[in-house]
């Protein structure tokens, strides 16, 4: 088995991976800042093969501390989000792009890396809806996004790395996060009955929190065979406008109401189909239909009452 270094491993896709990592035999180390006061891996303390180190991923002579003798390296560490990302630009920076630089100046040539891109690196749709591979070409509109495409060129220049491009996520996480659309929409379903949406025909495409670990897993599992390449991670009967998105939450809670403004806009521009054929055509299927998420999240509703688990 392997020894993994997971930076940001209490966040809202580590908090699922972690476990998984541990439960089929890994050795992992997660360096986190805990800066959503998240006690998301409490449950795995009782791992022998568990390391936790709370601390910042800018620390230079703490990550060499920890790259050394891991075979693998998930840097999950990152303000996620544009909105945190324009409010915080220096952290925005240092966190998701030089962090990112720093590893691969230290790492050994031989340490392998799976890094979780998004693929709101594509952009804006120009009014109709775009439809994108991994050879569609990028072009970012945020600060997160095009710190997020920057890193990914950098790794995929230094080789030893598999990049994903993450669809939108969601699901239930122990470090939930209610910003997310899929997640915010059920929410405001269940709390507010009722949502109000600016362009309602913009199309994105999505994914389960545990589908994503299911890739980072396919991708441990088949490095060899995947290194070198991007591959879009989403599921491909779920590209989706936010419109159709409401009627698949309304299918299951029938009083929920949205209705379209025709007065002002997203300041989101995303509007486009993926292509996840590519990762498919590598033997990884996700098992977790959007249906299924939107059930889940209900039920999870129930106990998350406030909300204040928000990457804001």
């Amino acid at each position: 088995m392997s020894k993994i270094l997971v930076t940001g491993g209490a966040g809202y896709i580590g908090s699922v991976l972690t476990p998984e990592l541990l439960r089929a035999g890994h050795e992992v180390t997660v360096i986190d800042n805990f800066m959503y006061g998240q006690n998301s891996l409490l449950d795995v303390c009782n791992y022998k093969a568990f390391t936790i180190v709370r601390g910042d991923v800018r620390n230079e002579e703490l990550i060499k501390k920890h790259l050394e003798g891991k075979d693998f390296i998930i840097p999950l560490a990152c303000l996620v989000g544009a909105p945190l990302c324009d409010k915080d630009p220096v952290g925005a920076r240092t966190i998701n792009l030089e962090a990112i630089q720093m590893i691969l100046r230290l790492r050994k040539p031989e340490q392998k890396i799976i890094f979780p891109n998004t693929n709101s690196g594509y952009g804006r749709g120009q009014g109709d809806v775009a439809y994108c591979d991994e050879n569609s070409p990028l072009d970012p509109i945020s600060l997160y996004g095009k710190l997020k495409v920057q890193a990914e060129q950098e790794l995929l220049a230094a080789g030893n790395a598999i990049v994903f491009r993450l669809a939108t996520v969601f699901g239930v996480s122990p470090r939930m996060r209610l910003d997310l659309l899929v997640n915010d929409f059920v929410y405001r379903a269940v709390n507010d009955r009722a949502v109000v949406i600016f362009e309602g025909n913009f199309k994105r495409n999505y994914i389960h929190v545990r589908d994503v670990v299911r890739a980072f897993m396919h991708a441990l599992n088949n490095f060899e065979q995947m290194k070198g390449q991007v591959y879009n991670v989403g599921l491909s009967n779920a590209n989706l406008s936010k419109l159709e998105l409401c009627a698949e939450i309304q299918k299951q809670l029938p009083k929920f109401v949205f209705l379209e403004s025709k007065i002002g806009e997203d300041p989101d521009k995303r509007n486009y189909i993926v292509s996840n054929e590519k990762i498919e055509k590598t033997g990884y299927k996700p098992q977790i239909p959007l249906g299924d998420g939107v059930e889940e999240l209900i039920k999870g509703y129930q106990v998350v009452k406030r909300n204040n688990y928000a990457n804001i």
